[in-house]
């Protein structure tokens, strides 16, 4: 009897489950997936129905609070507008009595002007107060009042509708006050017509702008979810506040006036594609609309019922995930946290680590490919630091063995010539400056030598040079003793002096000048060799740094190159050679090491 075998695909689908990784993968995903989606599914149903209902009923009640401020804050202002209505000074002076004399109606106005102040003083959120009389007298907190000749008082919205109210308080929209010359605020106005004393016929308009700092407070200070708001229209449709009012101006952001002013009290959901809202309206008896909005995103209804639920369920599904979780989790956490710890040692520089083998699973496999590469990586490291190490000391051998020989030609052939002259004198301090050249050349193999030694070298090297060549070439060596504490490498300074002879003054006519320098830069020691040679181009100086530049006769700069690279080795990017030149200006070359004792 043939056994069934399953298809192609089937085995390539549950070869993952074969590996740890699967395994896990597959029992965490379903385990976890079921609890998950039983409890996020009843807790959807719970909270769908609920939300609406409990949102608005929240909504309604923080809007109609917050309508409540703000009618206590009106009623305070109308309660002022009441107190001028009813004072008898502001009485008199609207009157159309014909007795009054000049005199009397400047105390009349010192009086109500003095009242206004000290209202303004108790209230901080009042920009102004003034009385515009229909006799065409006019009063204000301010001691000079000069209205502004551009604007037409009597066509001003709050003017109309307070003369139209007969007595009753009008609040306006936002607007500009540009009644009073030379001042602009933004403010609300509150504006009555006053009676006179049979209450009967119309004195003037009394009006009180008020800042918008209380109002925007209150606002602000109610809180909807993250992201829900406060804002609020008048009855004809414009904005008193809103959080976002420049974005509603430039046309950035829309709200559905039309539908909030038809709403009345009510609430209905709004999904413009910025995510769905809800919108809680209230009316206020001053003609306002109250408008809170809340994304539904953010809502939180019925929690205990959502919590109860959740933990019922989630407590069944964690029971069982726990148990098989432990399990597993004894078993392959072990592993991976101790070779973790090894990683970690390996990161501390720690190269000696291995880690222990003991699965012949993917952790095991993991374990043995660190070993190796931890094993690889030390041996590595070990190769580079001794190729470092010989390649630095085979240099410096290279750069001592590269004495040139037409220096050492021309040299002996300068003391053959001078002894035939029978220049003793001369014969004996080039031959004495040769012997030193050579002692520091063949010296023990240290890398570092006191700057003491290395400028007695280049002194050498210069004094030799100054007999050849003569009246051809100068030079000045300024090094401060108090640098002969320190160290530098060896033949620093000679493969740069050679270079401005050779290729800077060796062919000018009139010779030149090489001039060297040392001196303490905090924690560095800088070493400068100048010459008024010819000069190089930036390319030419870009090839010496690169040990890729010949001079006429064959001559290679490596000498450059290789002390640049021995200082870098040695001591750090931070430290090394720079060149600075430009054709006929000369050349200066700075090397900056670190201050070694």
């Amino acid at each position: 009897m043939t056994r069934l075998q399953p298809p192609d695909w089937l085995k390539r689908g549950l070869r993952p489950l074969r590996t740890i990784r699967g395994t896990i993968s597959a029992a965490f995903s379903i385990l976890i997936l079921g609890a998950v989606g039983i409890t996020s599914l009843n807790s959807y149903k719970l909270s769908e129905e609920a939300v609406l209902t409990n949102s608005q009923a929240y909504m309604g009640e923080v809007i109609q609070q917050v309508g409540q401020n703000i009618q206590s804050y009106i009623d305070n202002m109308e309660n002022i507008s009441l107190l001028i209505f009813t004072n008898k000074d502001v009485k008199y002076y609207l009157s159309d009595n014909p007795f009054l004399s000049r005199e009397e109606i400047r105390a009349y106005e010192k009086n109500i002007s003095d009242l206004f102040q000290s209202l303004l003083y108790t209230r901080k959120d009042i920009a102004s107060i003034m009385v515009f009389g229909y006799n065409g007298r006019n009063v204000s907190d301010r001691r000079l009042t000069t209205l502004n000749p551009y604007v037409r008082l009597r066509e001003q919205d709050w003017y109309v509708k307070a003369a139209r109210a007969g007595g009753r308080s009008v609040i306006s929209a936002p607007h500009v006050q540009n009644v009073v010359t030379g001042d602009y605020e933004w403010v609300v106005s509150l504006s009555r017509e006053l009676k006179n004393s049979n209450g009967m016929t119309g004195q003037g308009i009394a009006l009180v702008d008020l800042k918008l700092n209380v109002i925007n407070e209150i606002c602000r200070s109610v809180k909807l979810g993250a992201r829900g708001y406060v804002f609020i229209v008048d009855s004809a449709g414009d904005i008193v506040y809103h959080p976002q009012q420049q974005l509603l101006y430039s046309k950035l952001r829309e709200e559905p006036i039309e539908r909030i002013l038809s709403a009345g009290r009510s609430s209905f959901l709004v999904d413009d594609g910025a995510g769905e809202r809800l919108y809680s309206v209230q009316d206020s008896n001053f003609g306002w609309k109250i408008v809170g909005v809340a994304y539904r995103s953010e809502l939180i209804a019925d929690p205990d019922a959502m919590r109860n639920s959740f933990l019922l369920w989630a407590a069944a599904a964690l029971a069982g995930t726990l148990l098989i979780s432990l399990l597993l989790s004894h078993r392959i956490t072990r592993p991976i946290r101790r070779l973790q710890a090894a990683m970690r040692q390996v990161e501390r520089g720690n190269f000696e680590v291995r880690a222990e083998v003991e699965q012949v699973n993917e952790i095991g496999q993991l374990e043995r490919t660190f070993n190796m590469m931890v094993g690889q990586t030390q041996r590595l490291m070990d190769e580079r630091i001794q190729t470092e190490e010989t390649k630095r000391r085979t240099e410096l051998r290279l750069l001592q063995s590269q004495i040139n020989p037409h220096f050492l030609y021309n040299t002996l052939d300068s003391i053959i010539w001078m002894a035939e002259q029978r220049k003793n004198e001369e014969v004996v301090r080039m031959t004495s400056a040769l012997a030193k050249l050579f002692r520091a050349s063949i010296a023990k193999d240290d890398e570092l030598v006191p700057i003491r030694i290395e400028q007695e070298h280049i002194a050498s090297y210069l004094q030799i040079q100054k007999m050849r060549y003569r009246d051809m070439l100068d030079y000045e060596i300024d090094i401060p003793r108090e640098l002969h504490l320190y160290k530098t490498p060896r033949i620093l300074l000679q493969p740069f002096v050679e270079n401005a002879i050779y290729h800077g003054i060796k062919n000018m006519p009139e010779g030149g000048v090489i001039k060297i320098a040392g001196e303490l830069d905090g924690d560095s020691i800088r070493f400068t060799v100048r010459d008024n040679g010819k000069g190089m181009d930036e390319e030419t100086v870009r090839a010496v740094l690169s040990a890729s530049a010949r001079d006429n006769d064959g001559r290679d700069h490596i000498g450059v190159s290789n002390v640049n690279e021995r200082i870098v080795l040695t001591f750090g990017a931070g430290y090394g050679v720079s060149i600075e030149s430009e054709p006929g200006e000369g050349t200066c070359v700075v090397v900056t090491i670190p201050k070694v004792r």
